[in-house]
C-alpha cells in the first residue's frame, strides 16, 4: 500500500472517495465547508440522526457535484474531549476495511485537524497511518483459488487541510510507515506455517535482513551451542530433526551510543508440547510459538531504519518442540549456561528453557537492560484475557517505561508482581530449580525462573501469549498474527532517545 501525505482542501480534493472523520458535537470550523459543498446534506443526515458521529459509525454518501470526489465517507470518531491515538488507529482501519467492500483501490482520508491538545498533528498523521498499513496487511501467498477476489487497497493519500500542519504530518506518517512495514513482515513470519517457518528459515531471514539493513550477524549451530554449555535450548531441540539455531543480530551505530540494551525473543516455530503433549484441539496454533523472536527480527528492521541512537542485540533462539525417541523427558536435569542445574518437571514449559540460556548470553554484552518477549503462558490470558500483555521484572523504572510506551502505542502492558514466595515455588529437589512451579501463578512462576538467569541486570519480561495473535479478527489488526512487541519496544526506543538528547 503506498502512502502520500499532502495539504489542500478537501471539497477540492478529486478522488474516487474521500473519508472525513466527525465528532459527535458538531463543530462548525470542521463541518461548515464539507456541508456547504455537499448543498447541506451533512447537516441534513445529522439532523435525521442518520450519522451521529459516533465511534466507528460510517455513512457513504454520494454527491451530485460540489466536491472532487466520487464518495465521500464519513466516520465518526466519538467524542471530541475523548479522542486519542486508538480511535485513530481505528478510525483509518474502518475506512480501509469500507474502502474494500466498495472496491475501491485509492482513496483520500482527511486527517482530523482538531482534538487534545496533547495529541499533535505528527501523533495524529502516526497513529492513521498506521491504522491503515496494518489493517490492510493479509497474507495471500497460499490461496490459489479466488485470487480475481482478493481486495486490496493500492494508495492512500492522507490529506491535512492547513500547510503548516504538512511537516509534522509527514514526520509522523513517515515513522508510521517504517514501523508498520515492520510490524506486518513480522505477522507474516509468524502467519508462515511450521513446515515453512523452520529454525533454519528465520536464520536464513535474519541473515537477508542484517544484509539488507547493515546489521551485524551471527548463527550458533548446534556445535557451538554444545560447546558453549547451552543445555538448556539443546534439551528442547533434541526431540526434533530440525537443528535449532541461536539466532544474533546486532545494530550499532557510529556517533554516541545513548545506552545498551538486549532483546530476547522465544523462537519455538512449532510447540506440540514435547512428551507432555498437548490436545489435538488448536494446535495448529503453535506455529505462533516463535512470535517473540519473529518480534525480535521486526524490531531489528526498525532500529536499522530509523538509525536508533541505541547499541542493540537481538536474541532469538530457535528451535521445535516435538516428542521422539530422543526427546527430553520428564524428570531429567539439564545444565543451562549459566551453570545453573534444571529438573524439567513438563516438557510443555519449553520456552523458559530455551530463555534461560538466551538471557545468561545477552549478559555477555553487559546492557543497561533486558526485554525479552514470548508466548510463554496460557495463564497470562485466563489473568489478562487478549486485552494487555504480562509484564513482570525486577527493575521498577524499566516497567514503568514500557507500561508508558504500551499506553501510548496502544500494546497495553499489565504488570503481575514476582516476590520471593514465587521463586520458592520453583525449588528442585535434586536440582538448582525445575521448570514448573507449584499450585498458581503459572505466568509469574514462569517468570521467576527466567529470573534466575538474570542476576542483578534490569530485566522486563512480556508474556505476549494473550496479545500475539487474534482468533476473532475484530481487532483493526484482524485474524492472526499481531506482530506485537515491535511498535511498544520501538515506542520504548524513541521516547528513551527523546529522554538523553
Amino acid at each position: 500500500m503506498k502512502i502520500s501525505v499532502k495539504a489542500g482542501a478537501l471539497e477540492q480534493e478529486k478522488t474516487e472517495l474521500l473519508v472525513v472523520n466527525l465528532f459527535e458535537e458538531r463543530l462548525p470550523a470542521v463541518e461548515n465547508n464539507l456541508d456547504k459543498a455537499l448543498q447541506g446534506f451533512v447537516k441534513k443526515v445529522r439532523d435525521k440522526g442518520d450519522f451521529k458521529g459516533e465511534y466507528k459509525q460510517t455513512l457513504l454518501l454520494y454527491p451530485q457535484g460540489g466536491v472532487g470526489a466520487e464518495r465521500v465517507l464519513l466516520v465518526g470518531l466519538g467524542k471530541t474531549r475523548e479522542l486519542d491515538r486508538e480511535k485513530l488507529r481505528a478510525g483509518s482501519a474502518t475506512a480501509v476495511r469500507r474502502a474494500k467492500e466498495i472496491g475501491v483501490k485509492t482513496f483520500t482520508f482527511v486527517i482530523p485537524g482538531i482534538g487534545r491538545r496533547d495529541l499533535p498533528m505528527d501523533e495524529k498523521a502516526w497513529a492513521v497511518v498506521e491504522g491503515a498499513l496494518l489493517s490492510g496487511y493479509q497474507l495471500t501467498e497460499y490461496k490459489t483459488e479466488d485470487r480475481d477476489k482478493i481486495k486490496e487497497i493500492s494508495e492512500v493519500r492522507f490529506l491535512v487541510e492547513k500547510r503548516q500542519d504538512l511537516a509534522a504530518a509527514q514526520r509522523g506518517a513517515k515513522k508510521a510507515e517504517t514501523i508498520s512495514e515492520a510490524v506486518n513482515w513480522t505477522r507474516t513470519l509468524a502467519n508462515y506455517p511450521g513446515n515453512k517457518a523452520t529454525p533454519t528459515f528465520l536464520a536464513q531471514e535474519a541473515r537477508k535482513l542484517a544484509k539488507e539493513e547493515g546489521l551485524s550477524c551471527r548463527i550458533l549451530e548446534k556445535a557451538e551451542m554444545e560447546k558453549l554449555g547451552m543445555g538448556t535450548l539443546l534439551a528442547v531441540a533434541q526431540g526434533s530433526q530440525q537443528p535449532p539455531k541461536f539466532i544474533i543480530l546486532e545494530h550499532k551505530p557510529s556517533g554516541r551510543i545513548r545506552g545498551t540494551y538486549a532483546v530476547v525473543g522465544k523462537g519455538i516455530t512449532f510447540d506440540s508440547g514435547g512428551i507432555s503433549i498437548k490436545p489435538s484441539k488448536s494446535m495448529e496454533e503453535m506455529k505462533y510459538d516463535m512470535c517473540g523472536a519473529a518480534a525480535t527480527l521486526g524490531l531489528a528492521r526498525v532500529a536499522a531504519r530509523l538509525k536508533l541512537p541505541f547499541h542493540l542485540i537481538f536474541l532469538a533462539p530457535a528451535t521445535e518442540n516435538l516428542p521422539s525417541g530422543t526427546a527430553v523427558k520428564p524428570g531429567d536435569v539439564v545444565r543451562s549456561l549459566s551453570g545453573k542445574t534444571v529438573e524439567i518437571i513438563n516438557t510443555d514449559a519449553e520456552g523458559r528453557l530455551i530463555l534461560a540460556d538466551a538471557l545468561a548470553y545477552a549478559q555477555r554484552y553487559k546492557p543497561d537492560g533486558i526485554i525479552d518477549m514470548a508466548t510463554l503462558t496460557g495463564a497470562v490470558v485466563v489473568a489478562l484475557g487478549h486485552h494487555a500483555t504480562g509484564m513482570l521484572g525486577n527493575n521498577d523504572p524499566l516497567k514503568r517505561k514500557v507500561r508508558r510506551a504500551g499506553e501510548e502505542c496502544g500494546e497495553k502492558v499489565w504488570e503481575l508482581p514476582l516476590w520471593k514466595e514465587h521463586y520458592e515455588q520453583i525449588k528442585s529437589s535434586i536440582a538448582d530449580i525445575k521448570n514448573v512451579g507449584n499450585g498458581g501463578g503459572g505466568t509469574i512462576t514462569a517468570a521467576a525462573f527466567l529470573g534466575k538467569f538474570v542476576s542483578d541486570v534490569p530485566w522486563v519480561h512480556l508474556d505476549i501469549a494473550g496479545t500475539a495473535w487474534s482468533e476473532t479478527g475484530d481487532s483493526w489488526l484482524g485474524k492472526g498474527s499481531t506482530g506485537v512487541g515491535v511498535r511498544l519496544l520501538t515506542r520504548f526506543l524513541l521516547n528513551e532517545m527523546e529522554r538523553k538528547k
